[in-house]
């Protein structure tokens, strides 16, 4: 299924108080290269690109300041930005940047969900041409951590119309649009400190679950759960040099392939 679907997951951006250290950790666990864009309305924004191409799969920006929390946003294709503000208000939740473009490429907005959870959205307006950034994510899915599954499951839906899928084990509540996974929820306290907040993160697509736990740690991550194995593959739960949580996965044979 192509990623231009309302609904769809369709970048990352992290937002990092040590720019150099959040680069040097990503490009060393996963081979990414990078770039610097500049945009008028945001300044330089780096861009992570596939290890054989140039091509954009995930963003990373310092953070303004020390109010900040660092940690990776999860951007949501969508047909119409501004209807995407009046159904998220509508459903409860806050909006958080108000819809602006990025020069000519996309007209974009942020939100958190009723639990506090931060995401965002994306609707491309390039007239011809290829944008360098919003078409492809580096995730191969992302995963909300939530206090109430069941208000997730109202809040999302009626957002972006995700159907859900029940199973067992890690992956319980799956999100979908048609057969493709799209996310996960969990707990939001179950991999990490009691009392930690609601929050969207990304899963990693890796050749050998095992293997990149262990570079992550020689790089300078934490392990916040320990190599296991799910229907859905080989997972791990990481932070990274900065404290930002990610997951790397070893894909099992139960998802669809993408597209």
């Amino acid at each position: 299924m192509s990623q231009d679907v309302h609904g769809m997951q369709s970048w990352i951006d992290l937002g990092s108080p040590d720019l150099q250290a959040s680069k040097e950790f990503y490009r060393g666990l996963f081979g990414w290269g990078s770039y610097t864009l500049t945009f008028d309305e945001f300044g330089d924004y780096e861009i992570f690109t596939e290890p054989s191409s140039d091509e954009g799969i995930a963003g990373v920006t310092a953070l303004a300041d020390d109010t900040q929390s660092p940690s990776w946003t999860c951007t949501f294709r969508v047909d119409d930005v501004d209807a995407c503000v009046r159904t998220v208000e509508a459903a409860g939740g806050q909006l958080r940047v108000d819809p602006t473009h990025v020069a000519d490429l996309a007209r974009i907005a942020q939100f958190a969900d009723p639990q506090g959870a931060e995401f965002g959205v994306w609707q491309p307006v390039l007239a011809g041409g290829k944008s360098p950034i919003g078409e492809r994510s580096a995730a191969r899915f992302v995963e909300l951590a939530c206090r109430d599954g069941s208000e997730a499951q109202r809040f999302y839906w009626q957002v972006f119309g995700w159907s859900v899928t029940e199973a067992d084990g890690r992956f319980a509540t799956r999100w979908t649009i048609g057969e493709r996974l799209v996310a996960t929820a969990v707990a939001a306290d179950g991999d990490g400190p009691a009392g930690s907040p609601p929050q969207w993160s990304p899963y990693f697509e890796v050749a050998d679950c095992d293997a990149a736990t262990a570079r992550a740690v020689e790089l300078g991550a934490s392990v916040r759960s320990e190599p296991a194995d799910t229907d859905l593959g080989r997972f791990s739960v990481l932070a990274d040099p900065t404290g930002v949580r990610f997951a790397v996965i070893t894909a099992g044979g139960s998802e669809p392939p993408p597209a």
